[in-house]
């Protein structure tokens, strides 16, 4: 069977495809049975969420949209308000309206958006809709005048002594301007058989109050419930916003080169291969080589790294570098859509659908957690009075009353996911890209890290770093020799020769060329036999040399049977090797490992050098994966093992690896796809970095969830024993809420890590 495969991107278009195939087949070989087999390609489809600000709200929305049919994977990003489908292409547009209906059933509030509809109605913003959650400024205004007069009302009838029925009118009316929205949300949600959640919760605490005549606390709780949610509203919004901020990489626009004019266009709309112009202060808009100009740019929104970086003609720029001072034109080398900047910016937005078992645990948590206080609040109100002599159900109710209103999860299921995406932002912002949040977390329990040596602890550069003269010879003579003799090499280290000489080499005065296969070569050149090569090769031709111990490969050179000398060839080690090595251990990781395909020798000195704990040379990939399996069951039973490559030839063991570090570089695709944490700037200190940024995530994160407990428990006790009012209830639940909020938000500031 033979098969013809197309693609087709306008699915309005398969019937036709297939039956001008069909016919096509029929006319040249019309006994061939044509089948048609479509294979669904997997797309993406985000809506925007226009005022989603109750997490656990997300939570049902993403529970109900996974069950849709087609649906692969569903998740709702909180920290950037946005709702993530993958699913069959053909049925992505029938999960989008049924995933609108599901949010419109659950949140008849939230304004849903297709996000790719809304770059084409509005360019390509896509940061536009986080300015506009939850409560617009008009929102806002509406809002803090109905908050207001409900207050007025509440004073009122507070202040100035009245009959009871004129106070119960004057509470009546403040309590209906300032809870008359969170009742009928609570209404609606019953009739949808959503029963447990905080509207149902607020509604019970404050009708109840109204029930056994404390009308004043009854408006109260309703009134700083609802202001503290105006609050916290806010406080998501701008956190919101800030994380936004902190991943504003995007290019706005492009100036495309059109003959002699400049159009300002998106940068979706440029090809490869077109030219593009950037003018001081602009971003650059994709990634590209310059043809013309010559400037300063930062790559700070990349890499993290201040000092910004001088380009010209042939460098290689990427899109969100920041073109400082010159005028640059730049010929494009990546659409869009490949480019580095929009592989940066999807790594991060994603990392939501990753999420950390605390953030998994919370959210379970909160689904059992609510019910069984509700429970327990109505135990509360109905046994007490039955089975203890003199107590009054007015009072045990009340103290149910307080129960409910504190048992509210806001504060864990708002601040703990603002605090991972905080945390990945900010990593990001430094030049470390970290693909979700169970990575994050798990970067805490690091245990072990296993480097790769070239590329990874050394520049991967090879270059001559010694040169070693002998019998006389000086050490541009002995250069030369070497040259000669590797110049019809395209080994490394015939290249580092022959850049390191630096001089044209004239072939025609080689008589002979002979390559010595393991040992090296033997060349003659006009009335000289030049040897160039190894240790053996200096043995075979039984020519007395002085052995080079040295960090690197030596090159021994001899000129007509006698020794002239020797050139060392090494790959540097980087700048930061070392202290990336001893601050490791200071913060906590056990051991420290390389593994390496290069030479036992060299291996052993580059790990002593570094303070490495152990090294494996002479590795084959098979091998490496092998060893790290080893490692890996040496660990302790929590430790995580890390293994640290350059992305490319690493890939089964960054895949094997707990958690796989990879040296990014600038522009290497194949790390930012291979690795769970990329690296940006090639600098292993970075990894230091990543993992300071994990511990000061958890640890803000377990403030935030201790912080949350300890109230709540608190108050539960002293509401159950009669000595909270609703007061205190009210703090502990969006008082609380709004503190571990701003507490999560200063996961972003990573300047001092």
């Amino acid at each position: 069977m033979k098969t013809l495969t197309i693609e087709i991107d306008d699915e309005s278009r398969i019937e036709s495809i297939v039956s001008d195939v069909r016919n096509v087949v029929n006319k040249f070989e019309p006994h061939v049975i044509v089948k048609e087999k479509v294979i669904d390609k997997a797309s993406k489809k985000a809506l925007v969420l226009l005022g989603l600000s109750c997490a656990s709200c997300a939570t049902k929305i993403e529970n109900k949209v996974k069950e849709l049919k087609g649906v692969h994977s569903a998740y709702i990003d909180f920290a950037a308000g946005k709702l993530v489908i993958e699913g069959n292409a053909r049925d992505l547009e029938r999960i989008a309206k049924e995933a609108t209906n599901i949010v419109k059933h659950l949140e008849p509030d939230v304004e849903v958006i297709d996000e790719s509809r809304k770059k084409e109605a509005h360019g390509h913003d896509d940061h536009d809709h986080d300015h506009h959650h939850g409560h617009g400024s008009g929102e806002n205004k509406k809002e803090l005048i109905r908050l207001g007069i409900g207050a007025v009302f509440f004073a009122i009838a507070l202040a100035l002594q009245m009959s009871s029925t004129m106070e119960f009118a004057f509470y009546f009316v403040s309590y209906m301007l300032v809870g008359g929205e969170v009742l009928l949300k609570a209404g609606r949600n019953i009739l949808r058989g959503q029963v447990f959640d905080e509207n149902f919760l607020m509604a019970i605490a404050t009708v109840g109050a109204f029930a056994i005549g404390e009308f004043p606390e009854g408006v109260a709780v309703m009134l700083f419930y609802q202001i503290g949610e105006f609050f916290q509203d806010l406080a998501v919004n701008r956190s919101r916003k800030s994380i936004a901020a902190l991943m504003d990489i995007r290019p706005d626009y492009a100036n495309l080169k059109v003959g002699n004019d400049i159009k300002k266009v998106t940068p979706e709309e440029v090809a490869v291969g077109d030219l593009i112009l950037v003018k001081p202060g602009e971003k650059v808009p994709l990634d590209g080589v310059v043809v013309e100009g010559k400037s300063m740019v930062d790559t700070s929104a990349l890499t993290g790294e201040s000092v910004p970086r001088e380009v010209e003609p042939d460098s290689h720029v990427l899109g969100g570098f920041i073109n400082k001072n010159g005028l640059l034109t730049i010929q494009v080398s990546k659409e869009f859509g490949e480019s580095t900047v929009a592989k940066i910016l999807e790594l991060v937005q994603n990392a939501s659908s990753k999420k950390a078992p605390t953030e998994n645990f919370i959210t379970k948590f909160a689904r059992y957690y609510t019910p069984i206080v509700v429970y327990a609040a109505l135990a509360m109100a109905v046994i007490p009075p039955l089975v203890i002599e003199g107590a009054t159900f007015s009072a045990w109710i009340y103290r149910a009353l307080i129960f409910l209103v504190i048992s509210c999860p806001c504060a864990l299921v708002v601040s703990i996911p603002l605090g991972f995406f905080g945390g990945i932002g900010g990593a990001s912002k430094n030049g470390i890209l970290i693909k979700g949040g169970n990575y994050l977390e798990a970067l805490n329990n690091v245990d072990t890290v296993v480097f790769d040596k070239t590329g990874t602890l050394t520049k991967g550069v090879f270059k001559v770093t010694e040169i070693y003269g002998h019998n006389n010879i000086t050490k541009e003579e002995l250069l030369e020799y070497a040259a000669y003799a590797e110049s019809y090499s395209n080994h490394p280290i015939a290249t580092s020769i022959l850049k390191a000489y630096g001089k044209e080499i004239n072939k025609e005065v080689i008589e002979s060329y002979d390559e010595i296969s393991g040992h090296g070569l033997k060349v003659k050149v006009k009335d000289k036999e030049i040897l160039a090569g190894n240790a053996k090769l200096m043995d075979k031709e039984k020519i007395e040399y002085i052995p080079v111990e040295v960090i690197g490969t030596v090159v021994y050179t001899a000129v007509n049977g006698i020794y002239a000398g020797a050139i060392i060839i090494s790959d540097e080690i980087k700048a930061d090797s070392e202290s990336a090595i001893k601050e490791l251990k200071a913060i906590g990781v056990k051991k420290t490992v390389m593994l390496t395909g290069d030479n036992k020798q060299v291996g052993v000195k580059v790990a002593n050098l570094l303070g490495l704990d152990e090294v494996h040379a002479e590795l084959l990939p098979d091998q490496k994966v092998e060893m790290l399996e080893r490692l890996d069951r040496q660990k302790s039973p929590k430790g995580k093992l890390i293994f640290v490559g350059d992305g490319i030839n690493d890939a089964p063991v960054l895949a094997r690896a707990d958690i796989g570090v990879a040296m990014g570089g600038l522009g290497s695709d194949a790390a930012i796809e291979a690795a769970d944490v990329v690296l940006m700037t090639d600098e292993p200190s970075k990894l230091v970095s990543a993992i300071k940024i994990a511990k000061r995530t958890r640890r803000i994160v377990w403030q935030n969830i201790i912080f949350a407990f300890g109230v709540k428990g608190i108050v539960l006790l002293l509401g159950a024993g009669g000595l909270a009012t609703m007061w205190e209830a009210v703090f502990a639940d969006v008082g609380v809420a709004l503190i571990a909020v701003f507490n999560a938000m200063r996961v972003l500031n990573v300047k001092d890590i």
